[in-house]
This record gives structure tokens, C-alpha cells and sequence, in this order.
């Protein structure tokens, strides 16, 4: 099943399937869109409007202001409600009062406070939090007057709950749908079989032409594969985390040893790498790196799209990708995927 290629915002905005959202970082993001007027593609950034409400001044501001004004962007920007905090701490929110103050500042893709659903929750109460995110969300949907709910899915490790999350979300009749509460099933050793089957079954349920938004994934070396599965937008942090620990991404995984790049086996064209092809950049330059290869790859995969050439892009990376990384479970759980 095809998804759609289009969407288009109830501000009539309209952006091109898949893309990319950056976690709003203000002086990297500025930093980034002033260095790269022939770079890859920027469509937009995701925002945590808990931390605009959480502060009084802030909050005002934001209200005053309409948010695309407040971060200088003016393409697609999406707000997360705050739920990833509220499982580590008290928020003291209503889900009515953090969904209305993300319409009220202009969101175009806002969230509900779902109930996040990490791999150790028992079956009774990823069932419990779902039931209790379905409430939720059905609330949220007749709050929201400017912008568009995102209908999150969860269901914790089961998939039974997560496809009835989907069904469910379906039946409301949301515009948009989020796969939450999936970032702890990613890890360094690339097996895609549990995000995977989740994304294809989604996918499946909701049909072609609802877009489906990935949260918090962020590895290169993944997206294509996750946009074969039908997902077809993505946010994450991950190219500041992986600068942090010395990762330098690249489309065919993140390395912390130059060797590749000293070998003439890969070469990254931004403006970080330029002056030194054959060593990582520092500091915020890996940072730069980083999100460029990130946007990038999203370009590449548009290409391979309008091209319909995204199944030899996928053996083209597996190639590169097994050799670098032997021991790497991303063939193997994308074989098994595909059948």
C-alpha cells in the first residue's frame, strides 16, 4: 500500500511526504538555515509546548506572538504535549488545557497528553494506558479548532493492543497518526522486526492517505527502511545525542572511527566535513553533520521515490552497511520483514 506523497495543513500549507522534523534547538537550527541556502531540505521542527506553558512570561509571549512568529520558522511546525515528561515527574496538566493551548498558539499538528507505554509495562497496564489515551484523544478532537490532532498510538510491546490503537483512531476519524511509545525498541544494533511490524500493520489499518508520523526516530541508516513500512514523517533529537557521544552519522550507520572516511569509502559534502574530508568535525560542527546527513538521506529518499528506485537504495545500504557493521541485525530483521 502506497501512502500519499502530499499533505497539506489546515493553514493550506502543503509539504511533500516524507520529511524530517528537528527538535527545535534555537541557535542550531538558526546556525543551520543560514549556512545552507544549497542544502538538503529543512520542512520544519517539532516543539515541546509543555515547556512554552510550564513558564508564565513564556506562555504570554507565545500566545501573543503565535508560534511560528515566536521560532522565526515558517514552515510545518508540530508541538508534542508533554507526555514523555509525564512519565519520569508530576505535571500537574489537563490534557483540555495543554491540547487548547497548542491550538490557541498556532500548531499545525498538535498533541494530546497520552499515557506513554515503555516495554516493561505489563499487558493490564498497557491496556489501561490505552484505554485512558483513546479517552483522551476523543476529548482532544472536539477541542481542537485550528490546527490538526494527532491521533497517538500505543499498546506498549503488544501488538494485538497497538493494532486496535490504530483501528480505534481509524474509527474516530483522525487526519494524522503518531506511532508513540516506540523509541525504546530502537537500539544500536538496527533490528527493525518489532518497529517494523508495528509500522507496516499501521499502515495497513489506517490506510494511504492519513500521514504517519514516526515519534523520535532519527538514525539515517533507518529511515528508508522505516518509510518502506509506510511511515512518512519523522522528529528527533538524535543528531544532537549522537554528537554528544561522538557518533558522526552517516546514510549506512554512525561511526565513531574515522576509518571509512580515511579509506575514501564515504565522503560528506556539508559544510562541517568540507575543509576536512577524512577526519569527524567537533563540537557543534558534528552537531551540523549530523542533522545534515539526517536531512540529507530525506532527500535522497524523496529522489528514490519520485524515481521509484527505493528498493535499490535499500540493497545499497544494506551492502555498505553489513560490511561496516558484521555483527549488525538490520539485514536480518528487514529480510524477515519483507518476507
Amino acid at each position: 500500500m502506497r501512502a500519499s506523497r502530499v499533505f497539506v495543513t489546515n493553514r493550506g500549507s502543503e509539504h511533500r511526504l516524507p520529511l524530517f522534523l528537528p527538535v527545535y534547538q534555537p541557535h542550531r537550527q538558526h546556525g543551520l538555515l543560514e549556512s545552507w541556502a544549497d542544502g538538503p531540505t529543512v520542512d520544519g521542527c517539532i516543539v515541546n509546548s509543555y515547556f512554552l506553558y510550564k513558564q508564565r512570561d513564556l506562555r504570554e509571549q507565545v500566545l501573543r506572538q503565535g508560534l511560528h512568529d515566536y521560532l522565526g520558522v515558517s514552515g510545518l511546525v508540530t508541538t508534542d504535549s508533554g507526555a514523555f515528561q509525564g512519565f519520569t515527574r508530576k505535571l500537574y496538566l489537563d490534557n483540555r488545557d495543554i491540547v487548547r493551548f497548542q491550538d490557541r498558539i498556532g500548531s499545525d499538528i498538535l498533541a494530546p497528553l497520552d499515557l506513554v507505554t515503555p516495554p516493561g509495562d505489563s499487558r493490564s497496564v498497557a491496556e489501561a494506558k490505552l484505554t485512558a489515551t483513546e479517552k483522551r484523544i476523543k476529548q482532544a478532537l472536539g477541542l481542537v479548532e485550528r490546527g490538526i490532532l494527532a491521533g497517538v498510538t500505543q499498546g506498549g510491546r503488544y501488538m494485538d493492543l497497538r493494532h486496535r490503537s490504530v483501528r480505534t483512531l481509524r474509527d474516530y476519524g483522525v487526519r494524522y497518526l503518531a506511532l508513540g511509545s516506540l523509541v525504546p525498541f530502537f537500539n544500536r544494533n538496527h533490528d527493525m522486526t518489532f518497529v517494523g511490524t508495528v509500522a507496516k500493520d499501521a499502515r495497513e489499518v489506517i490506510g494511504p492517505d492519513v500521514p504517519m508520523h514516526l515519534y523520535g526516530a532519527g538514525d539515517p541508516c533507518e529511515l528508508p527502511f522505516l518509510v518502506a513500512c509506510g511511515v512518512n514523517i519523522f522528529d528527533s533529537a538524535s543528531y544532537g545525542h549522537f554528537a554528544r557521544d561522538g557518533w558522526y552519522m552517516t546514510p549506512y550507520g554512525a561511526i565513531r572511527d574515522a576509518g571509512p572516511l580515511r579509506a575514501g569509502e564515504y565522503r560528506c559534502d556539508c559544510p562541517a566535513c568540507a575543509d576536512e574530508p577524512t577526519e569527524f568535525p567537533e563540537g557543534e560542527d558534528l552537531f551540523l553533520h549530523n542533522l545534515w546527513t539526517i536531512c540529507h538521506t530525506m532527500d535522497e529518499i524523496n529522489k528514490r521515490l519520485d524515481d521509484d528506485t527505493l528498493d535499490a537504495y535499500l540493497a545499497e545500504i544494506l551492502e555498505v552497511h553489513s560490511a561496516w557493521f558484521p555483527n549488525s541485525a538490520l539485514e536480518r530483521s528487514w529480510r524477515e520483514l519483507v518476507g
